[in-house]
């Protein structure tokens, strides 16, 4: 519906009754190219427009102004509403009756069907208006519309407050999980290191982990969980506590480590949980790194003459296999090297030809940006990758870099 005329004698009067008392709103007041005023006002549920046209006093529609519209406004509460207005000085002709009627309802096919079951009452409360200029108006609440507006108020009450409870409880997830990663960084004089994790959603399955192994050796761990959302992010706080509490007792010994990581893992979630990771010990006094990566991405290792060694899987996935074993890699560490570690947020980030970021692309920017202290060149990298990739970002993006001193 674009607009329901309504003939006045003077737009402005007419104006001052709608908006100041029926409480509807200026929808439009604007000159036309052929000099008249085109002027609109709308109830305050914005469901249709009422035209207030001013005819000249010798045309066929002057004569309108005055007469019954045909208008009928359906409200939840006529007798508020019929206070309301009156407080107003809106002319009510009487006071809200109520009626009932018998009709006969037809279903949606057009058959009638059976009358008995058709018929049907109709219930509702009306009275009628006039505005300033005497056109009659109907102000009605039907006993069925009522029922129905009533039950989507609930609803959408029901509803709204569901959502705020969600969006509640995701920002204390959020806040948990924020508080699983990193605060205090182990002292290491030979290494200088940094991690961050950009999460997809409020919370996400990406973790990354900075442990103290004891003197002079420090862990590092990425990892990333299987799904999305509050489900990945309770299986990463659970593979976190058991990576540190396990950490804690066997930490000189990665395999062990990692085998009873595996097991409780394994033991604590649903066949189709499983995680990716990577650990690395790495031992000051040798600048040696022994590592495990169980699955996961491989890490770069950018030399100091710019050439660059993979660190690819040295074991199967976390979580799938009762009985599972991994062997380590070493790797020795001179000044100038650079450790990444990565998710595949970064590496399967997509532009909009379908293009993925890709590990060549990561291994140039890491080139690009290797002078750089750690923090400042994860967000060079990611920076780099959000360029690439503008479309909404599907997938946790997590990036640690170690350089040796």
């Amino acid at each position: 519906m674009h607009a329901v005329n309504i003939f006045v004698r003077d737009q402005d009067e007419s104006v001052r009754f709608y908006v100041d008392q029926l409480g509807f709103d200026l929808a439009f007041d604007a000159r036309l190219q052929s000099g008249d005023r085109w002027v609109a006002v709308a109830p305050p549920d914005g469901t249709a427009l009422l035209a207030l046209i001013a005819p000249k006093p010798d045309s066929s529609q002057y004569r309108l102004i005055g007469r019954p519209t045909g208008i009928v406004f359906v409200t939840e509460d006529v007798v508020a509403k019929y206070s309301e207005w009156r407080k107003r000085g809106v002319r009510f002709q009487y006071a809200p009756r109520l009626r009932r009627v018998k009709y006969d309802h037809h279903p949606a096919d057009g058959h009638p069907g059976n009358h008995a079951e058709q018929d049907r009452m109709w219930g509702g409360v009306f009275t009628h208006f006039r505005d300033l200029d005497g056109n009659l108006f109907a102000l009605v609440g039907f006993d069925e519309v009522t029922e129905e507006i009533e039950a989507q108020r609930r609803a959408i009450a029901e509803r709204l407050e569901a959502e705020r409870r969600a969006a509640r409880e995701l920002e204390i997830a959020k806040q948990v999980q924020a508080r699983l990663f990193p605060q205090i960084l182990p002292p290491i004089r030979t290494l200088e290191y940094a991690g961050a994790c950009i999460q997809a959603r409020q919370v996400g399955g990406d973790y990354f982990d900075f442990l103290n192994l004891g003197p002079n050796r420090f862990g590092l761990v990425v990892g990333d969980i299987a799904g999305k959302g509050i489900a990945a992010a309770l299986l990463m706080a659970n593979l976190q506590a058991n990576l540190r509490i396990q950490c804690a007792m066997v930490a000189d010994q990665p395999q062990r480590l990692l085998r009873s990581v595996n097991h409780v893992f394994y033991r604590n979630t649903d066949e189709s949980a499983y995680a990716t990771l990577f650990f690395a010990e790495y031992e000051e006094e040798t600048r040696r790194v022994r590592y495990a990566n169980c699955g996961h991405l491989p890490a770069l290792l950018l030399r100091s003459d710019t050439s660059v060694e993979r660190l690819e899987s040295t074991a199967t996935i976390l979580g799938i296999f009762g009985e599972w074993d991994c062997t380590v890699g070493e790797r020795e560490l001179y000044p100038g090297d650079t450790l990444a570690v990565y998710t595949d947020g970064i590496t399967e980030s997509f532009n909009t030809r379908g293009e993925e970021f890709g590990e060549q692309r990561l291994i140039d920017s890491l080139h690009r940006h290797r002078n750089l202290p750690p923090p400042e060149m994860i967000s060079a990298v990611v920076s780099d990758v959000q360029r690439f990739s503008s479309n909404e970002q599907y997938d946790d993006i997590t990036l640690t870099i170690a350089k040796c001193r």
